[in-house]
């Protein structure tokens, strides 16, 4: 179920946060029963990608130590567990939030298993098809508190989201050539240079698409530019990490792990609060 993989989900929350709603219990507890519906329909997501590459995670040095593919958990409970999530995803918002959040969660799963299946042996469009997955949580937490998503917030968790899948698979693409290893499929047909040039342009995307939104936030105007030095940190940190530091944790240990970028996570959310609700 990967619940360190569960800080992706705090995402629901941004419509919260941006629409000033955070002082409201009602919401607060919409936005919360999104997050747990989130949380159990991408737990149902990794069950069944684990159960559809678990032939290839038995050859990879550390996702052979995985329950499913060192046997620890057995297929068929493995298979049940995932109904029971992606149940509970779905008709947990269905019936305490709204149908369009369930209808939101639903589409997140059938695009979670398309990917396990298909979408993630698909050169680029892997790496799209996981940023569109960060795009749908702000979405689906903006419906749940009745809040407007905008447009510039959206394309920048597009872009950050980006950034972060294509260094992934530069990490993994470096991996597999220091294991001299093919573990995942896909990445026969992504070369580290062109990597390289990926994380340049969605990195430049990302900060200019954030410092765009920071200037015409739909609340506060340009008083959100407090924020950008924890953005510029945290981008810079995470390439400083991958980079020179040749981080191979995955994405959610260097998010909760790395005191750099619990620091910029931190004073980000700090000063979004300040200027959102103490100074307005």
């Amino acid at each position: 179920m990967r619940p360190p993989e569960w800080i992706k989900n705090l995402l629901v929350f941004a419509g919260l946060l941006f629409s000033q709603q955070f002082d409201d219990p009602g919401r607060v507890l919409d936005a919360t029963l999104v997050f747990v519906a989130f949380c159990a329909i991408s737990s149902a997501g990794y069950l069944v990608n684990d159960l559809r590459d678990v032939a290839l995670d038995r050859r990879h040095p550390a996702k052979r130590h995985r329950p499913i593919a060192s046997g620890t958990l057995s297929e068929q409970l493995a298979w049940m567990a995932a109904v029971v999530l992606a149940i509970v995803g779905i008709v947990l918002p269905l019936l305490a939030v709204s149908s369009e959040v369930a209808g939101l969660v639903a589409l997140y799963g059938v695009m979670t298993v398309a990917y396990s299946l298909v979408l993630k042996r698909l050169v680029i469009l892997d790496v799209m098809t996981i940023a569109s997955l960060f795009i749908l949580r702000v979405v689906a937490g903006a419906v749940a508190v009745d809040a407007q998503a905008s447009e510039w917030l959206l394309l920048c968790t597009g872009m950050l989201a980006l950034f972060l899948g294509f260094t992934k698979r530069r990490q993994e693409a470096m991996a597999e050539m220091a294991e001299n290893a093919e573990t995942r499929p896909v990445l026969e047909h992504y070369s580290v240079p062109f990597l390289d040039q990926m994380v340049s342009m969605v990195t430049a995307a990302a900060i200019i698409s954030y410092a765009i939104y920071a200037v015409q936030s739909p609340k506060i105007g340009s008083e959100m530019l407090a924020t950008a030095p924890s953005v510029l940190y945290g981008v810079f940190r995470y390439l400083y990490l991958i980079y020179d530091r040749r981080d191979t944790r995955s994405t959610a240990a260097i998010l909760t792990e790395d005191p750099g970028m619990i620091f910029a996570a931190v004073t980000w959310v700090a000063t979004a609060l300040l200027m959102l609700y103490a100074f307005n």
